[in-house]
Protein backbone atom coordinates (compact mmCIF):
# COMPACT_ATOMS: atom_id res chain seq x y z
CA UNK A 1 0.00 0.00 0.00
CA UNK A 2 2.74 2.46 0.97
CA UNK A 3 4.56 1.66 -2.26
CA UNK A 4 1.46 2.64 -4.27
CA UNK A 5 1.04 5.84 -2.26
CA UNK A 6 4.67 6.68 -2.95
CA UNK A 7 4.20 6.21 -6.69
CA UNK A 8 1.06 8.33 -6.65
CA UNK A 9 2.82 11.07 -4.66
CA UNK A 10 5.74 11.21 -7.13
CA UNK A 11 3.34 11.33 -10.06
CA UNK A 12 1.39 14.21 -8.47
CA UNK A 13 4.61 16.13 -7.75
CA UNK A 14 5.70 15.79 -11.37
CA UNK A 15 2.30 16.83 -12.71
CA UNK A 16 2.00 20.00 -10.60
CA UNK A 17 5.52 21.43 -10.78
CA UNK A 18 4.56 24.93 -9.59
CA UNK A 19 2.87 23.70 -6.41
CA UNK A 20 5.72 21.29 -5.86
CA UNK A 21 8.28 24.09 -6.10
CA UNK A 22 6.38 26.31 -3.64
CA UNK A 23 5.99 23.46 -1.15
CA UNK A 24 9.59 22.28 -1.37
CA UNK A 25 10.98 25.81 -1.19
CA UNK A 26 8.95 26.64 1.93
CA UNK A 27 9.98 23.43 3.69
CA UNK A 28 13.67 23.49 2.72
CA UNK A 29 14.16 27.20 3.44
CA UNK A 30 12.52 26.99 6.86
CA UNK A 31 14.43 23.86 7.73
CA UNK A 32 17.72 25.42 6.63
CA UNK A 33 17.23 28.42 8.93
CA UNK A 34 16.24 26.22 11.86
CA UNK A 35 19.13 23.79 11.37
CA UNK A 36 21.74 26.54 11.14
CA UNK A 37 20.24 28.23 14.21
CA UNK A 38 20.17 24.91 16.09
CA UNK A 39 23.77 24.19 15.10
CA UNK A 40 24.79 27.62 16.41
CA UNK A 41 22.98 27.20 19.74
CA UNK A 42 24.38 23.68 20.06
CA UNK A 43 27.91 24.96 19.44
CA UNK A 44 27.59 27.85 21.88
CA UNK A 45 25.95 25.77 24.60
CA UNK A 46 27.92 22.53 24.28
CA UNK A 47 31.37 23.45 23.00
CA UNK A 48 33.85 22.33 25.67
CA UNK A 49 37.15 23.69 24.36
CA UNK A 50 38.94 24.97 26.37
CA UNK A 51 36.25 24.84 29.06
CA UNK A 52 36.58 21.12 29.70
CA UNK A 53 35.67 21.35 33.39
CA UNK A 54 32.27 22.93 32.81
CA UNK A 55 30.40 20.23 34.72
CA UNK A 56 32.06 21.39 37.96
CA UNK A 57 32.34 25.09 37.20
CA UNK A 58 30.30 28.23 37.78
CA UNK A 59 30.72 31.59 36.04
CA UNK A 60 30.53 35.14 37.40
CA UNK A 61 29.99 37.33 34.34
CA UNK A 62 27.66 40.08 35.47
CA UNK A 63 27.50 42.58 38.29
CA UNK A 64 24.44 44.78 38.60
CA UNK A 65 23.84 47.74 40.89
CA UNK A 66 20.33 49.13 41.15
CA UNK A 67 18.85 52.20 42.78
CA UNK A 68 15.32 51.26 43.78
CA UNK A 69 14.31 54.86 44.52
CA UNK A 70 15.86 56.72 41.58
CA UNK A 71 15.65 53.89 39.03
CA UNK A 72 19.39 53.96 38.26
CA UNK A 73 20.98 50.76 36.98
CA UNK A 74 24.59 49.87 36.28
CA UNK A 75 25.41 46.53 34.66
CA UNK A 76 28.64 45.00 33.45
CA UNK A 77 31.65 42.88 34.40
CA UNK A 78 33.22 43.12 37.84
CA UNK A 79 36.51 44.58 39.01
CA UNK A 80 39.48 42.36 39.73
CA UNK A 81 39.36 43.50 43.35
CA UNK A 82 35.71 42.47 43.74
CA UNK A 83 36.22 38.98 42.30
CA UNK A 84 39.49 38.35 44.09
CA UNK A 85 38.01 39.41 47.45
CA UNK A 86 34.58 37.79 47.35
CA UNK A 87 35.10 34.83 45.00
CA UNK A 88 38.74 34.24 45.81
CA UNK A 89 38.01 33.86 49.52
CA UNK A 90 35.40 31.10 49.10
CA UNK A 91 36.17 27.70 50.62
CA UNK A 92 34.35 25.40 48.20
CA UNK A 93 36.17 26.25 44.92
CA UNK A 94 39.54 24.56 44.46
CA UNK A 95 40.47 27.17 41.84
CA UNK A 96 39.20 30.64 40.94
CA UNK A 97 40.22 31.78 37.48
CA UNK A 98 39.88 35.52 36.88
CA UNK A 99 40.18 37.06 33.43
CA UNK A 100 39.26 40.28 31.70
CA UNK A 101 36.91 40.59 28.77
CA UNK A 102 38.94 40.75 25.58
CA UNK A 103 40.28 44.18 24.64
CA UNK A 104 40.93 45.47 21.14
CA UNK A 105 44.36 46.62 20.00
CA UNK A 106 46.67 46.38 16.98
CA UNK A 107 50.16 45.21 16.13
CA UNK A 108 52.19 46.05 13.01
CA UNK A 109 54.45 43.74 11.07
CA UNK A 110 56.12 44.95 7.86
CA UNK A 111 53.66 47.86 7.68
CA UNK A 112 50.78 45.41 7.95
CA UNK A 113 48.17 45.98 10.65
CA UNK A 114 47.16 42.95 12.70
CA UNK A 115 44.09 43.08 14.94
CA UNK A 116 44.83 41.76 18.42
CA UNK A 117 42.16 40.92 20.99
CA UNK A 118 44.01 40.51 24.26
CA UNK A 119 42.86 39.58 27.74
CA UNK A 120 44.44 39.57 31.18
CA UNK A 121 44.32 36.56 33.48
CA UNK A 122 45.57 35.30 36.81
CA UNK A 123 47.59 32.10 37.15
CA UNK A 124 44.67 29.89 38.32
CA UNK A 125 42.89 30.64 35.05
CA UNK A 126 45.27 28.24 33.29
CA UNK A 127 44.51 25.43 35.74
CA UNK A 128 40.77 25.69 34.98
CA UNK A 129 40.87 26.32 31.23
CA UNK A 130 42.51 23.37 29.49
CA UNK A 131 43.92 24.95 26.34
CA UNK A 132 45.67 22.83 23.73
CA UNK A 133 49.22 24.19 23.70
CA UNK A 134 50.92 23.95 20.32
CA UNK A 135 54.08 25.45 21.80
CA UNK A 136 55.30 26.23 25.29
CA UNK A 137 53.12 26.54 28.38
CA UNK A 138 51.12 29.18 30.31
CA UNK A 139 52.80 31.86 32.35
CA UNK A 140 53.30 31.04 36.03
CA UNK A 141 52.10 32.67 39.25
CA UNK A 142 55.62 33.99 39.80
CA UNK A 143 55.57 35.70 36.41
CA UNK A 144 52.13 37.16 37.21
CA UNK A 145 53.29 38.48 40.59
CA UNK A 146 56.41 39.98 39.01
CA UNK A 147 54.38 41.58 36.18
CA UNK A 148 56.68 39.89 33.68
CA UNK A 149 56.08 40.97 30.07
CA UNK A 150 55.16 37.51 28.83
CA UNK A 151 52.30 36.38 26.62
CA UNK A 152 50.43 33.33 25.42
CA UNK A 153 49.20 33.84 21.85
CA UNK A 154 46.70 32.03 19.64
CA UNK A 155 47.53 29.97 16.59
CA UNK A 156 46.10 32.63 14.26
CA UNK A 157 48.16 35.36 15.94
CA UNK A 158 51.33 33.31 15.48
CA UNK A 159 50.57 32.88 11.78
CA UNK A 160 49.67 36.54 11.26
CA UNK A 161 52.70 37.87 13.14
CA UNK A 162 55.46 35.37 12.33
CA UNK A 163 54.15 33.66 9.19
CA UNK A 164 52.73 30.24 8.40
CA UNK A 165 54.48 27.20 9.88
CA UNK A 166 56.82 29.38 11.95
CA UNK A 167 57.67 28.85 15.60
CA UNK A 168 56.95 31.66 18.07
CA UNK A 169 58.24 30.33 21.38
CA UNK A 170 60.83 32.68 22.85
CA UNK A 171 60.19 35.37 20.24
CA UNK A 172 58.65 38.78 20.88
CA UNK A 173 55.34 40.37 19.90
CA UNK A 174 55.06 44.14 20.08
CA UNK A 175 51.66 45.68 20.85
CA UNK A 176 51.11 49.33 21.77
CA UNK A 177 54.90 49.84 21.78
CA UNK A 178 55.39 47.15 24.43
CA UNK A 179 57.32 43.97 23.66
CA UNK A 180 56.05 40.71 25.11
CA UNK A 181 57.96 37.45 25.13
CA UNK A 182 55.93 34.52 23.82
CA UNK A 183 55.88 31.67 26.35
CA UNK A 184 53.06 29.66 24.76
CA UNK A 185 50.89 29.20 21.67
CA UNK A 186 47.37 27.78 21.98
CA UNK A 187 44.80 26.42 19.57
CA UNK A 188 42.22 29.01 18.47
CA UNK A 189 39.11 29.59 20.57
CA UNK A 190 35.80 30.73 18.97
CA UNK A 191 34.67 34.23 19.91
CA UNK A 192 31.38 32.82 21.23
CA UNK A 193 33.42 31.46 24.16
CA UNK A 194 33.64 35.03 25.41
CA UNK A 195 35.06 34.02 28.81
CA UNK A 196 38.00 32.26 27.14
CA UNK A 197 38.44 33.91 23.74
CA UNK A 198 41.55 35.93 22.98
CA UNK A 199 44.38 36.42 20.52
CA UNK A 200 46.87 37.25 23.26
CA UNK A 201 46.75 36.42 26.98
CA UNK A 202 48.72 38.54 29.47
CA UNK A 203 49.24 38.60 33.27
CA UNK A 204 46.57 40.79 34.87
CA UNK A 205 49.35 42.73 36.63
CA UNK A 206 50.22 44.28 33.26
CA UNK A 207 46.75 45.75 32.78
CA UNK A 208 46.44 49.50 32.32
CA UNK A 209 43.36 49.29 34.51
CA UNK A 210 44.34 49.47 38.17
CA UNK A 211 43.60 46.00 39.48
CA UNK A 212 44.01 47.32 43.02
CA UNK A 213 41.07 49.71 42.64
CA UNK A 214 38.30 48.94 45.13
CA UNK A 215 35.56 49.88 42.70
CA UNK A 216 32.97 47.11 42.28
CA UNK A 217 32.57 47.37 38.53
CA UNK A 218 35.35 46.70 36.06
CA UNK A 219 36.19 44.46 33.12
CA UNK A 220 36.74 41.05 34.72
CA UNK A 221 34.84 37.76 34.92
CA UNK A 222 35.57 34.67 36.99
CA UNK A 223 35.28 30.90 36.74
CA UNK A 224 34.88 28.95 39.97
CA UNK A 225 35.90 25.29 39.81
CA UNK A 226 34.77 22.83 42.47
CA UNK A 227 36.44 19.56 43.37
CA UNK A 228 33.49 17.66 41.87
CA UNK A 229 30.16 18.32 40.16
CA UNK A 230 28.33 17.48 43.38
CA UNK A 231 29.91 20.53 45.05
CA UNK A 232 28.54 23.00 42.46
CA UNK A 233 25.26 23.82 44.31
CA UNK A 234 27.21 24.35 47.53
CA UNK A 235 29.62 26.64 45.71
CA UNK A 236 26.76 28.71 44.27
CA UNK A 237 25.12 29.03 47.69
CA UNK A 238 28.40 30.05 49.32
CA UNK A 239 28.96 32.81 46.78
CA UNK A 240 25.36 34.01 47.15
CA UNK A 241 25.88 34.24 50.91
CA UNK A 242 29.09 36.23 50.46
CA UNK A 243 27.41 38.70 48.07
CA UNK A 244 24.40 39.15 50.35
CA UNK A 245 26.71 40.51 53.06
CA UNK A 246 28.18 43.25 50.88
CA UNK A 247 27.11 46.74 51.88
CA UNK A 248 26.53 49.03 48.92
CA UNK A 249 28.28 52.30 49.71
CA UNK A 250 26.87 54.55 47.01
CA UNK A 251 24.36 57.39 46.96
CA UNK A 252 22.96 56.21 43.62
CA UNK A 253 22.58 52.47 44.29
CA UNK A 254 21.17 50.45 47.13
CA UNK A 255 21.01 46.93 45.66
CA UNK A 256 23.82 44.70 44.40
CA UNK A 257 23.31 41.57 42.30
CA UNK A 258 26.03 39.11 41.36
CA UNK A 259 25.60 35.39 40.76
CA UNK A 260 27.74 32.34 40.12
CA UNK A 261 25.83 30.70 37.26
CA UNK A 262 26.10 27.63 35.06
CA UNK A 263 27.73 28.48 31.73
CA UNK A 264 24.67 29.00 29.53
CA UNK A 265 22.72 30.81 32.26
CA UNK A 266 25.60 33.25 32.62
CA UNK A 267 25.61 33.79 28.87
CA UNK A 268 21.88 34.58 28.89
CA UNK A 269 22.15 36.79 31.99
CA UNK A 270 24.35 39.25 30.09
CA UNK A 271 21.61 39.87 27.54
CA UNK A 272 18.34 39.31 29.41
CA UNK A 273 19.20 39.30 33.11
CA UNK A 274 17.65 41.88 35.41
CA UNK A 275 18.27 41.84 39.15
CA UNK A 276 17.74 38.35 40.57
CA UNK A 277 16.12 37.18 37.31
CA UNK A 278 18.72 35.46 35.13
CA UNK A 279 16.50 35.77 32.05
CA UNK A 280 16.77 32.06 31.25
CA UNK A 281 12.97 31.54 31.39
CA UNK A 282 12.46 34.53 29.11
CA UNK A 283 15.05 33.13 26.71
CA UNK A 284 13.44 29.71 26.40
CA UNK A 285 9.96 31.21 26.14
CA UNK A 286 11.11 33.60 23.43
CA UNK A 287 12.89 30.80 21.57
CA UNK A 288 9.77 28.61 21.77
CA UNK A 289 7.53 31.42 20.43
CA UNK A 290 10.01 32.17 17.64
CA UNK A 291 10.20 28.55 16.54
CA UNK A 292 6.42 28.08 16.68
CA UNK A 293 5.77 31.24 14.65
CA UNK A 294 8.56 30.39 12.24
CA UNK A 295 7.03 26.98 11.67
CA UNK A 296 3.43 28.15 11.59
CA UNK A 297 3.85 30.66 8.76
CA UNK A 298 5.11 28.17 6.15
CA UNK A 299 2.78 25.50 7.55
CA UNK A 300 -0.27 27.73 6.99
CA UNK A 301 0.99 28.47 3.50
CA UNK A 302 1.39 24.76 2.84
CA UNK A 303 -2.13 24.09 4.08
CA UNK A 304 -3.49 26.53 1.50
CA UNK A 305 -1.28 25.08 -1.24
CA UNK A 306 -2.36 21.56 -0.34
CA UNK A 307 -6.05 22.48 -0.35
CA UNK A 308 -5.66 23.91 -3.85
CA UNK A 309 -3.63 20.89 -4.96
CA UNK A 310 -6.09 18.37 -3.55
CA UNK A 311 -9.12 20.28 -4.91
CA UNK A 312 -7.80 19.55 -8.39
CA UNK A 313 -8.02 15.87 -7.52
CA UNK A 314 -11.67 16.02 -6.47
CA UNK A 315 -12.70 13.83 -9.39
CA UNK A 316 -10.20 11.20 -8.28
CA UNK A 317 -11.66 11.41 -4.79
CA UNK A 318 -15.18 11.02 -6.16
CA UNK A 319 -14.27 7.93 -8.20
CA UNK A 320 -12.51 6.30 -5.28
CA UNK A 321 -15.40 7.04 -2.92
CA UNK A 322 -17.85 5.68 -5.49
CA UNK A 323 -15.90 2.41 -5.48
CA UNK A 324 -16.06 2.17 -1.69
CA UNK A 325 -12.97 3.98 -0.44
CA UNK A 326 -13.54 5.19 3.13
CA UNK A 327 -12.75 8.69 4.39
CA UNK A 328 -10.13 7.17 6.69
CA UNK A 329 -8.35 5.55 3.74
CA UNK A 330 -8.35 8.80 1.75
CA UNK A 331 -7.03 10.83 4.71
CA UNK A 332 -4.28 8.25 5.24
CA UNK A 333 -3.29 8.41 1.57
CA UNK A 334 -3.08 12.20 1.41
CA UNK A 335 -1.19 12.45 4.73
CA UNK A 336 1.35 9.87 3.55
CA UNK A 337 1.75 11.77 0.28
CA UNK A 338 2.32 15.00 2.19
CA UNK A 339 4.86 13.41 4.52
CA UNK A 340 6.75 12.13 1.47
CA UNK A 341 6.72 15.68 0.10
CA UNK A 342 7.97 17.19 3.37
CA UNK A 343 10.67 14.54 3.79
CA UNK A 344 11.86 15.33 0.27
CA UNK A 345 11.90 19.01 1.25
CA UNK A 346 13.79 17.99 4.39
CA UNK A 347 16.50 16.25 2.38
CA UNK A 348 16.87 19.36 0.23
CA UNK A 349 16.91 21.46 3.41
CA UNK A 350 19.74 19.35 4.85
CA UNK A 351 21.70 19.91 1.65
CA UNK A 352 21.11 23.67 1.83
CA UNK A 353 22.06 23.61 5.52
CA UNK A 354 25.38 21.97 4.76
CA UNK A 355 26.08 24.62 2.13
CA UNK A 356 25.04 27.44 4.48
CA UNK A 357 27.20 26.10 7.31
CA UNK A 358 30.16 25.66 4.97
CA UNK A 359 29.70 29.28 3.85
CA UNK A 360 29.53 30.57 7.45
CA UNK A 361 32.65 28.62 8.40
CA UNK A 362 34.60 29.69 5.31
CA UNK A 363 33.65 33.37 5.63
CA UNK A 364 34.75 33.43 9.30
CA UNK A 365 31.89 35.82 10.08
CA UNK A 366 32.15 34.58 13.67
CA UNK A 367 35.90 34.25 14.35
CA UNK A 368 37.13 30.69 14.89
CA UNK A 369 33.59 29.29 15.08
CA UNK A 370 33.17 25.97 13.27
CA UNK A 371 29.51 24.99 12.99
CA UNK A 372 28.70 21.33 12.43
CA UNK A 373 25.59 19.26 11.95
CA UNK A 374 25.56 16.56 14.62
CA UNK A 375 23.18 13.67 15.08
CA UNK A 376 21.02 15.66 17.48
CA UNK A 377 20.53 18.41 14.89
CA UNK A 378 19.67 15.81 12.23
CA UNK A 379 17.13 14.26 14.61
CA UNK A 380 15.55 17.69 15.12
CA UNK A 381 15.33 18.13 11.36
CA UNK A 382 13.49 14.82 10.93
CA UNK A 383 11.05 15.76 13.69
CA UNK A 384 10.45 19.12 11.99
CA UNK A 385 9.78 17.36 8.68
CA UNK A 386 7.24 15.03 10.26
CA UNK A 387 5.65 17.98 12.04
CA UNK A 388 5.32 19.81 8.73
CA UNK A 389 3.88 16.76 7.03
CA UNK A 390 1.21 16.20 9.65
CA UNK A 391 0.36 19.86 10.29
CA UNK A 392 0.01 20.87 6.67
CA UNK A 393 -1.56 17.65 5.43
CA UNK A 394 -4.15 16.46 7.92
CA UNK A 395 -6.71 19.26 7.59
CA UNK A 396 -6.71 19.46 3.74
CA UNK A 397 -6.88 15.67 3.53
CA UNK A 398 -9.74 15.49 6.02
CA UNK A 399 -11.62 18.26 4.20
CA UNK A 400 -11.29 16.54 0.83
CA UNK A 401 -12.27 13.16 2.21
CA UNK A 402 -15.57 14.72 3.35
CA UNK A 403 -16.55 15.70 -0.19
CA UNK A 404 -19.92 14.43 -1.40
CA UNK A 405 -19.47 11.78 -4.12
CA UNK A 406 -21.84 13.50 -6.57
CA UNK A 407 -20.20 16.91 -6.00
CA UNK A 408 -16.73 15.44 -6.48
CA UNK A 409 -17.71 13.64 -9.71
CA UNK A 410 -19.22 16.81 -11.15
CA UNK A 411 -15.85 18.47 -10.81
CA UNK A 412 -14.47 16.26 -13.62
Amino acid sequence: MLKNYFKIAIAVLRRRKFFTFISLFGISFTLTILMVLTAFIDKVGNSKYPDKNRDRSLYIVQLEERGEKNGYTSRGPSSYYFLNKYAGSLKTPVKVGISSMFNFSSAYVNDKKIAINFKYTNADYWDIAEYDFLEGKPFSKVQVDQAAKVAVISEDTRTAYFGANQHALGKYVEVDNIRYKVVGVVKNVPITMFTFYGDMYLPYTLSKEDYRSKALGGSYTAVLMAASASDVPKMAAEYATAVSKIKVESKDYDKLYSFADPYFTGFVRIVLGRGSDSGITTFYLGLFIFVVLFLMLPAINLVNVNITRIMERSSEIGVRKAFGASSKTLVYQFVVENIILTLLGGVIGIGFSLLAIAFVNASNVIPNLELTLNYLVLLYSLVVCLFFGLLSGVYPAWRMSRLNVVTALKAR
